[in-house]
């Protein structure tokens, strides 16, 4: 199987890599796959605390600023035709000038795309994928899933990533795979360092499982419901939905008569509650 259907999901890698494997006794309509989901869930946090989160740490420590900011950059950018096929085939024709536009600025004068002078020049980023296109044009989500190393989609997210990844990652057509490795690998490392931030949350949170999923089913909602191609969510609109998914999260774990999830032992109950 090649690498690169691992490379279409990195925005969204290892959020999903930390959690817990006993489902609540309420039903989400969302997750009728619960059970297996929180099975695969646990599985995807052994790998990331065995092997992602250490090497993650240890690029942060030993690895400039600028090389961190390069590096993302240069993913930012490799993947950015997936941004701009999304945009043509939601008709968004102004949109798909400006992100070509990005696209081409930050590959040649960018150098390759180490450099962001587009963001300089007021191109900014936009988020936009296959998934969200099937979204635009009416086709429902489907279940909540967690893939295997991948981390959470749902049907219709799972099955775009597929023409993504095949089609529309440039180093798929090098025919070398000592370079495709080498971008995967640096792709990889890079998708895992920019979610250190997110690890003291998850790890306090009070049930992992349910926290992620609904981060990812609200940050999927409001990419959709700004029309599919804004601008990433600003820090603040991050921690809103941050916010939003551990309220939820705690909701659904407080539910009454429920079953309290097995914690892994690394995991703290958090400062403001009481365990039961």
């Amino acid at each position: 199987m090649h690498s690169t259907i691992r490379v279409s999901a990195l925005s969204f890698l290892l959020l999903c890599l930390f959690g817990c494997a006993a489902p609540p006794a309420k039903k989400d309509p969302r997750d009728p796959w619960e059970r297996i989901n929180r099975t695969t869930f646990s599985f995807n946090t052994k790998v990331d605390h065995a092997v992602l989160r250490p090497v993650a740490r240890g690029y942060q420590k030993v690895t400039p600023d600028f090389v961190r900011t390069g590096i993302s950059n240069f993913v930012d950018n490799l993947n950015y035709p997936v941004v701009i096929v999304s945009d043509l085939l939601q008709a968004r024709f102004r949109l798909l000038a400006r992100d070509t536009g990005r696209f081409l600025m930050n590959t040649t004068l960018g150098i390759g795309g180490l450099l962001d002078p587009a963001t300089q020049a007021g191109l900014e980023k936009n988020e936009n994928d296959l998934g969200l296109t099937l979204g635009h044009w009416g086709v429902p989500k489907g279940p909540y899933f967690v893939i295997p190393f991948l981390g959470p989609s749902d049907a219709r997210d799972g099955l775009a990533r597929i023409p993504a990844a095949y089609y529309l990652s440039p180093q798929n057509y090098t025919n070398d795979w000592r370079i495709e490795y080498s971008i995967w690998l640096v792709s990889l490392v890079d998708a895992r360092y920019r979610l250190l931030p997110t690890d003291a949350t998850l790890d306090s949170a009070y049930d992992p499982y349910l926290f992620v999923k609904n981060a990812y089913l609200q940050r999927r909602d409001f990419l959709l419901g700004q029309g599919s191609n804004a601008p990433s969510p600003n820090e603040s609109e991050a921690d809103k939905l941050l916010d939003e998914a551990t309220k939820e999260e705690e909701q659904e774990s407080a539910a009454p008569g429920e079953i309290k999830p097995e914690q892994p032992q690394s995991n703290q109950p958090r400062a403001d509650q009481t365990p039961k």
